[in-house]
C-alpha cells in the first residue's frame, strides 16, 4: 500500500480521512498516507455508537500507534449508523487494509450534499504532493 495511493471512489479531508458513499450511508476511514505517518496501529478507540449524532470537524475517536496518538475527525455531520466491530480486537486491520476492511464508522449524513464539499481525489492528491 503506497502512502500516495488515492482511491477515486471517495472524498477526502485535509486531516487524511476518507468518506465513501455506500447506499444511504457514508463509510469513514483513514487514508494510506495517514497510516504511513502513524506507523503500526496499536489501538482504535471509537467514542461513538450507533444512533449518536456527529458534527463535521469534531472528533469521533482516536487512533494510537507506536509513534503517536491522533484524533479522528468526522468529515460530515450525521447520525452514526454502524461502528466497525472488527477494529476493537484487530486494530492492525488499519495497517493491512485502510481502504476497505478497516472502515471505522458508517454514518447517515444530515445533508448528503456535504459529501460533495469534501476534497475530490485530484485535490487530495495535490495535498499529498505538497506534503513533502
Amino acid at each position: 500500500m503506497s502512502p500516495k495511493e488515492v482511491k477515486t471512489d471517495r472524498r477526502y479531508t485535509k486531516d487524511h480521512e476518507w468518506a465513501k458513499e455506500a447506499g444511504d450511508e457514508v463509510l469513514i476511514g483513514i487514508t494510506a498516507f495517514a497510516v504511513d505517518q502513524l506507523g503500526d496501529i496499536t489501538l482504535v478507540n471509537l467514542d461513538v455508537k450507533a444512533g449518536d449524532a456527529l458534527v463535521a470537524g469534531k472528533a469521533f475517536g482516536t487512533i494510537e500507534s507506536v509513534k503517536t496518538l491522533s484524533d479522528l475527525f468526522a468529515p460530515l455531520s450525521g447520525k452514526v449508523a454502524r461502528v466497525n466491530p472488527a477494529l476493537e480486537n484487530k486494530p492492525e486491520l488499519v495497517n493491512a487494509d485502510c481502504w476497505e476492511e478497516a472502515w471505522m464508522i458508517a454514518i447517515t449524513p444530515t445533508d448528503p450534499k456535504e459529501l460533495a464539499g469534501l476534497l475530490d481525489p485530484a485535490a487530495y492528491t495535490e495535498i499529498l504532493a505538497s506534503a513533502h
